[in-house]
């Protein structure tokens, strides 16, 4: 790897104070570059890439069938990490300047009907009825409470994991949320919801003691007290999501979409769900607006007499 990566990470994490998980991808981006550019061209300093060889890159991964998305995604990497190469004087200019983005198919979010995600609470009521007490009630309690707070609070995984016990205020119904570049927002629960946290807590093992030690009181722990990993809380939240649903998409973002599309169609100012997702910009809140104009037109169609 390029000698300046870990002064350039260790700027992310210090300066920028970008999260774990985001400082993760950047790191295997540059490996991945760094990889090929020594291994394609025997180019181990920053400074002797060029447009050309960002290209071939370019060009080796649309062999390998990566999506525009993801190249894009890489390609912000590169892009941040010049930035930060040419402030610090490492390279004398930026080669992702004359690198275009690649153009991207439009696609509009996947969510899930309203009505089967009544169907999932029912569901799950009816489980609750059949296994308390059982020796999987608190396995099924976590499962149905992630799903619930992805639904009612359009957080993300990231943020949900990362929950402190403080960050849930009973008497407001309110839940403090860390976000993207450590921005934080507060989110109106229901009382439902409200209860729901109550009767897990109640249910719950206690912290693991190192992450006490820690201050990292999790809300939502497993059943040895530790934190959930993202794989978990993804493989729980689509074998859930499968009871209901054969969309190809069954991530925990899907309820995330879910979330947004369902606030929207039922009249929701689109600020307020922009601040309640935690979006910088209301472009990437207005994606959503599709489901909405659609379902005006098919009142329009089914209404009007020259429709």
């Amino acid at each position: 790897m390029f000698p300046a990566v870990t002064h350039f990470l260790d700027h992310l994490k210090f300066e920028k104070k970008l999260s774990s998980h985001t400082i993760t991808s950047y790191q295997n981006d540059l490996l991945q570059f760094s990889v090929f550019c020594s291994g394609t061209f025997e180019i181990k300093d920053p400074a002797g890439i060029g447009a050309l060889h960002i290209r071939s890159w370019i060009a080796a991964l649309m062999e390998d069938k990566i999506s525009a998305r993801t190249i894009n995604r890489k390609l912000s990497t590169l892009k941040s990490f010049f930035k930060f190469l040419l402030k610090e004087g490492v390279v004398k200019s930026n080669p992702l300047l004359k690198i275009h983005s690649q153009k991207m198919p439009k696609s509009l979010p996947v969510f899930i009907d309203e009505s089967k995600m009544e169907k999932l609470s029912e569901i799950f009521s009816e489980k609750k009825k059949n296994n308390n007490g059982k020796e999987n009630d608190y396995e099924d309690a976590l499962a149905y409470l992630m799903l619930e707070m992805l639904y009612q609070t359009g957080m993300r995984r990231a943020e949900l994991i990362g929950l402190k016990e403080s960050d849930f205020d009973s008497f407001n119904c309110t839940l403090k949320v860390l976000g993207k570049r450590n921005k934080e927002r507060i989110i109106p629960i229901t009382g439902d919801l409200k209860k729901c946290i109550q009767e897990y807590c109640g249910k719950k093992p206690e912290n693991d003691p190192i992450a006490i030690g820690l201050n990292e009181d999790y809300l939502l722990v497993n059943e040895k007290g530790k934190r959930l990993s993202e794989k978990f809380v993804y493989l729980t939240i689509k074998k859930k999501l499968t009871d209901v649903t054969t969309l190809k998409k069954r991530s925990p973002h899907v309820l995330r979409h879910t979330f947004a599309t369902h606030l929207l169609n039922n009249g929701a100012d689109i600020n307020a769900v922009k601040e309640l997702l935690g979006h910088s910009s209301l472009a990437a809140t207005q994606v959503y607006t599709h489901n909405t104009i659609e379902k005006l037109k098919k009142a329009y169609k089914g209404a009007h007499p020259r429709a």
